[in-house]
Parts: C-alpha cells; sequence; structure tokens
C-alpha cells in the first residue's frame, strides 16, 4: 500500500508519545512508552471519576469527531462516540461505507483528506493493514501542502495489523485487577495469526518486567513469527500449549479470543479444535482463583456463558473501560491533559 518512501516518512507521524499525546496520530502501541502508558492510566481513571461524579464533562466542546468505519463494530464505534459526546464535542458517523463515496470508488486517501478539512479528529476503522498509517500520511500532506496544523487520526482497527485503543483497554483492565504489570503470566488464546489485537496487547505487555506469555491456539492460527521474534529480542519468556485446559493453572491472566471458523478449509477441520478454546465452568475450576478472564468481544460460543456470574469474569468490565480509555485518548490527542 506504501512506498519505502512513504513508511518511512511516517516515523513523523507516527513519533513516538513521550508524555504528549497533542496533535499525534495515534498508529500503533510501539509508540508508547511504560511511562506513558504509567500517565495514560492516570487520565483513564480521572474520566472515569468525571463520569461517575458528573455524567459529562464540556472540555471537547465544539470539536468534532469523525467515525470513519469501513468495517462493523459495537464497541469499538459506540465507546469512541459516547466518549466523545461525554467529554462536550460532537461526533459524525460514517459506519457502512456502502452509503458514502467509497462505494463509487474513492480512495482511502481521497475520503481522508476531504474530511480532514471538516473535522478535528479522525477515528478509522479499515479491513487492510497499513490502511491507518496510509490514511494518516495522506493528512498530514494535505495539511502541510495548505499550511495548516495536522489533524489527529486514531487507527480503530486495520486488518490483521493492530487495534491501539483496544490494547490500551486491556492493560488499564489488567493494571487494575491484578495490581500491576509486572511479574504477570498471560494466556492468549484463539486466533493468534489473525488477532489484531492479542498482536497489539503483546507488545505492550513487553514493556512491563518479567513478563510470560502463554500461546494457545491451533497450530494453523500461531502468533505471526516476526512478532514471536520481535518479543523474544525484548526478553519476553513465551511458550505455547494446544489445549488450554492443559495449562489453566498458570496463567493470571486468561485473554481469549475468537477461532476464526472462516480460516479453517472445512467444517470438520474447525470442529477438530474448537473444544480446545472454549472456557467452561470445569476450566476455570482448572484455574489460579485470582486468574482473571478477559475478552475483547464480540465472542461466539468461547466463553460459556454460566462463566459470566463468576467473579473471574471481567470482560463486560473491560469492555466498560473502554469508553473511559477512549475519552483519555481523545482528550489527548486534542491537547486537554
Amino acid at each position: 500500500m506504501l512506498t519505502y518512501e512513504e513508511r518511512s516518512k511516517l516515523f513523523t507521524i507516527a513519533e513516538p508519545i513521550n508524555g504528549d499525546l497533542t496533535g499525534k496520530a495515534v498508529l500503533s502501541v510501539e509508540q508508547f512508552s511504560r511511562s506513558d502508558l504509567d500517565r495514560f492510566f492516570e487520565e483513564a481513571d480521572w474520566m472515569k471519576r468525571i463520569k461517575e461524579q458528573n455524567g459529562s464533562t464540556d472540555i471537547l466542546r465544539g470539536k468534532i469527531l469523525v467515525n470513519l468505519f469501513y468495517e462493523a463494530s459495537t464497541r469499538t464505534d459506540s465507546s469512541f462516540s459516547i466518549a466523545m459526546k461525554r467529554l462536550g464535542g460532537e461526533v459524525h458517523n460514517i459506519v457502512g461505507v456502502q452509503f458514502s463515496s467509497v462505494s463509487k470508488g474513492e480512495t482511502l486517501s481521497d475520503t481522508v483528506r476531504v474530511l480532514s478539512g471538516y473535522a478535528d479528529l479522525i477515528v478509522l476503522r479499515h479491513h487492510q493493514k497499513g490502511a491507518a498509517a496510509e490514511a494518516a500520511l495522506a493528512i498530514h500532506k494535505e495539511r502541510t501542502k495548505q499550511g495548516l496544523p495536522n489533524i489527529p487520526l486514531i487507527n480503530a482497527g486495520d486488518g490483521v495489523g493492530e487495534h491501539p485503543s483496544q490494547a490500551l483497554l486491556d492493560t488499564y483492565t489488567i493494571n487494575q485487577k491484578c495490581g500491576g504489570l509486572d511479574d504477570l503470566t498471560v494466556g492468549l488464546v484463539g486466533d493468534l495469526k489473525h488477532g489484531r489485537t492479542v498482536h497489539s496487547l503483546a507488545k505492550l505487555l513487553s514493556l512491563y518486567r518479567n513478563v510470560k506469555l502463554i500461546f494457545v491456539s491451533p497450530e494453523s492460527l500461531n502468533m505471526p513469527e516476526e512478532l514471536v521474534e520481535e518479543l523474544k529480542a525484548k526478553g519476553v519468556q513465551m511458550s505455547v500449549a494446544k489445549d488450554i485446559n492443559e495449562v489453566a493453572n498458570e496463567a493470571d491472566v486468561w485473554y481469549i479470543t475468537r477461532v476464526q471458523k472462516e480460516r479453517f478449509e472445512s467444517e470438520e477441520a474447525y470442529q477438530a479444535v474448537s473444544g480446545s478454546y472454549r472456557v467452561t465452568l470445569d476450566t476455570v475450576a482448572s484455574m489460579k482463583p485470582t486468574a482473571i478472564i478477559m475478552h475483547p468481544l464480540p465472542r461466539v460460543g468461547e466463553i460459556d456463558e454460566a462463566v459470566d456470574e463468576l467473579p473471574q469474569a471481567v470482560y463486560f468490565e473491560q469492555a466498560s473501560n473502554g469508553m473511559y480509555v477512549r475519552m483519555a485518548l481523545l482528550s489527548g490527542v486534542l491537547g486537554k491533559w
């Protein structure tokens, strides 16, 4: 999608956060340091207090967010929209691009160049890996040409690439429930090959001391080798298992994702492995009593609904944290920290 020269220019767009989100495109979790996360968690805590005490604030009054979603979404779309409204801003949603000029053949670059002239911020979800970087570069070029300040873009998921805001809310939840992120063993379960949520989460966890990751997936859906090598270079301890029940008592955090049926060549191949990635009451009984169970949602049978009532199940609380985290993200890129 991008030439080598264009990718090189992205280093000036996807720049390190360094304690200040103002005006920056948020494309990858690799922009965040451990100290950035500490500050970010404080801001998310503050946003949670605002919501609980007052319901909303007006710090982003007069600001307009465009949610540009080329893929269907429930939690990411709605939490960004509601977060912006709770901050006093306004939202224009473009969800279902069949109703936009994309259906006429308009390119992503042209779309975001136009929208950057209307809004103060764009949140983009796209089915192609690298689309967020392409869009951020197009905005940067156009704003520079016009002699205008850049409009920040937030990557809300780009194909099998990354999902930064999801990883931020995931680490925020783990930090809350486990009292920190050092010295934890985290099990990542399901489609690790295509799962952008686990890719981003693994990268953020690598910032912490003595973290161990357990990968549980069908062999055909293993964690990408290049990411494994990257984690290894950062000193992350890793192990692999085929069945969650074999290692259920080893993790402090279990992060469950959907084993994507559409990735298998046949129904028989899917059925042969699907049961190994289903969390039941018996599975939980084998886990540490203090372990937590997370899921980015939606789930499609990989966690038995009976598990929902257990204290270990925190996935709905995790989803609620998404709004506070995205409130912090929106206020940060718009210079209100």
